[in-house]
C-alpha cells in the first residue's frame, strides 16, 4: 500500500513510524522531526490499528505526515514493508523509528553524514537514551549460541555476566562510533537501495527480531551498521524491561527461535536447534508464569 499524499519536494530521507493506538506518544515524535534536518524529511505513518476509533489518521494530518492505514495489525516489520513501497526516487534513506522516540535536533542530519562517508555503510543507529537519560544498549553484537542463550539466561540475574557484555557491544561505553551486529529498530537510518535490494524486513518476524535480522544480513551482504554516538534520541519505552502480555512473550521467544534456526541452519546441526526450540519454549513459560504473578 503506498503513501496517500504528495511528499515533500526533493526529500531524501523518508521517516517511517508504525502506530498502533500510539496516540499518547506519537505527536512528540512528529514534532521532533523538524529540528532533526534542515532539509525536507517524508514522513510516513503505518498505522496498525486503523480500524479502531484510536487510530491515527488525525495526528497524521495535524503534523503532514502520509497516512498508511493497513487492513490488520501485520507485526512491526510488515508495516514499514508497506509504507516503504512506493517510496518516490528522491529518496536515499530510510529512518525507521518507533512512535515513543522523541529524535534529538540535528539527529536525522547526523546519521545521513555518517552514510554519505562511506557507500559501505548500510544502516546508521543513533546514541539512544531512555527517559532518565540512561544509554540504552542500541548497537549490539549478532546473536550467537553462546552469547544469545548465555544472555537470555543470566541477564536478570547476574547484570553484567560476560555472555551480556558480549551480546550489548559496550555500546553504553564511551561514545565512539562504531560497527555493529545490528542495530535497533526504535531508531535506524537504512540505506534505500540496500533496503530494496535485501527485501526489507523479513515478514516472518511479526515482531521482535525483525532488526538483529536485518542487520545480520546487512553485514552477510558485505555493508555495515554503524553506531554514530554523535546523533541521540530518546526513546521513552527503552527502558521497560517488563513485557505486556503473554503474547509479547511468546513473540518474543518465538522469534529468538526463528531467527538462531535460520543462522544455525545446516543439517547436523538438527539436535542444536531442537535443544534451543526446548529451552526457549521452556523460558518462555517460566517468564509468563512471573509475570502473570506480578
Amino acid at each position: 500500500m503506498a503513501p496517500n499524499d504528495s511528499p515533500p519536494s526533493a526529500a531524501r530521507v523518508a521517516a517511517i513510524t508504525v502506530s498502533y493506538g500510539s496516540l499518547d506518544v506519537l505527536p512528540a515524535l512528529l514534532a521532533s522531526i523538524p529540528a532533526a534536518s534542515v532539509g525536507p524529511v517524508l514522513v510516513i505513518v503505518a498505522d496498525n490499528k486503523a480500524q479502531a476509533a484510536d487510530n491515527a489518521l488525525e495526528v497524521s494530518r495535524e503534523f503532514s505526515a502520509q497516512y498508511v492505514p493497513l487492513p490488520e495489525n501485520v507485526g512491526y516489520g510488515s508495516a514499514i514493508n508497506a509504507a516503504a513501497k512506493g517510496l518516490p526516487a528522491s529518496i536515499e534513506w530510510i529512518l525507521v523509528v518507533n512512535p515513543d522516540v522523541v529524535l534529538g535536533a540535528g539527529s536525522i542530519d547526523a546519521l545521513v553524514a555518517t552514510t554519505d562517508e562511506d557507500a559501505a555503510i548500510a544502516a546508521v543507529g543513533p546514541m539512544t537514551l531512555t527517559s532518565d537519560g540512561d544509554v540504552y544498549p542500541s548497537a549490539r553484537s549478532v546473536p550467537s549460541l553462546r552469547t544469545g542463550v548465555g544472555h537470555a539466561l543470566f541477564v536478570n540475574l547476574w547484570l553484567d555476566n560476560p555472555w551480556t557484555r558480549a551480546y550489548r557491544n559496550d555500546t553504553t561505553a564511551a561514545p565512539v562510533r562504531r560497527d555493529a551486529g545490528w542495530l535497533s529498530g526504535a531508531c535506524v537510518l537504512v540505506r534505500r537501495t540496500v533496503f530494496d535490494r535485501l527485501g526489507g524486513f523479513d515478514e516472518g518476524y511479526f515482531m521482535y527480531f525483525e532488526d538483529v535480522d536485518l542487520g545480520f544480513r546487512i553485514g552477510k551482504s558485505g555493508y555495515r551498521n554503524v553506531y554514530e554516538p554523535g546523533a541521540v534520541v530518546t526513546h521513552t519505552g527503552a527502558h521497560s524491561t517488563t513485557m505486556e502480555s503473554g503474547r509479547m512473550i511468546s513473540a518474543h521467544h518465538d522469534s529468538a527461535r526463528r531467527f538462531l534456526s535460520r543462522k544455525y541452519s545446516g543439517f547436523w546441526l538438527w539436535p542444536i536447534r531442537v535443544s534451543l526450540t526446548i529451552g526457549l519454549q521452556l523460558r518462555s513459560a517460566l517468564v509468563r508464569r512471573r509475570v502473570n504473578r506480578q
